[in-house]
C-alpha cells in the first residue's frame, strides 16, 4: 500500500521558516520524480509548488517561491522534504507531497501551514 505521510506545518509570522518532511512507504521511492502541492483555504484549485528529480539533482519551482523554497530528498530514507524560508501569508495552504510532477499523483493527508501576524 502507498503512504506518503507528511508533517511539520504549524503556524509562522511573515519572513519565518518551516521545513516539511514526507515520509513514504509502499513504492520504491528512488524511481519516482516527486512534487510538493499545495490548497489555499476556501480554493478549490490544488496548485503546483515544486517537484525533484527522482536523483534528487534538480528541482523546480513556481516562480512565487523561487529563491525562498529548496526542495530536496533523502532516497535511503524515502522521505521528501521542503524548506521554506521568508514565509509570506499567501504561502498559507494545506501542503501536500504527491508522487510524479504535477498535481495529479497519489499524494499524502497533507499538513497545514498558515503564515500570519
Amino acid at each position: 500500500e502507498v503512504q506518503l505521510v507528511e508533517s511539520g506545518g504549524g503556524q509562522v509570522q511573515p519572513g519565518g521558516s518551516l521545513r516539511l518532511s514526507c515520509v513514504t512507504s509502499g513504492f520504491t521511492f528512488s524511481l519516482y520524480a516527486m512534487s510538493w502541492v499545495r490548497q489555499a483555504p476556501g480554493s478549490g484549485t490544488v496548485e503546483w509548488v515544486s517537484s525533484i528529480t527522482q536523483d534528487g539533482d534538480d528541482g523546480y519551482y513556481i516562480q512565487s517561491v523561487k529563491g525562498r523554497f529548496t526542495i530536496s530528498r533523502d532516497n535511503a530514507k524515502n522521505t521528501l522534504y521542503l524548506q521554506m524560508n521568508n514565509l509570506r501569508i499567501e504561502d498559507t495552504a494545506m501542503y501536500y507531497c504527491a508522487m510524479n510532477v504535477g498535481t495529479t499523483g497519489t499524494r499524502g493527508q497533507g499538513t497545514q501551514v498558515t503564515v500570519s501576524s
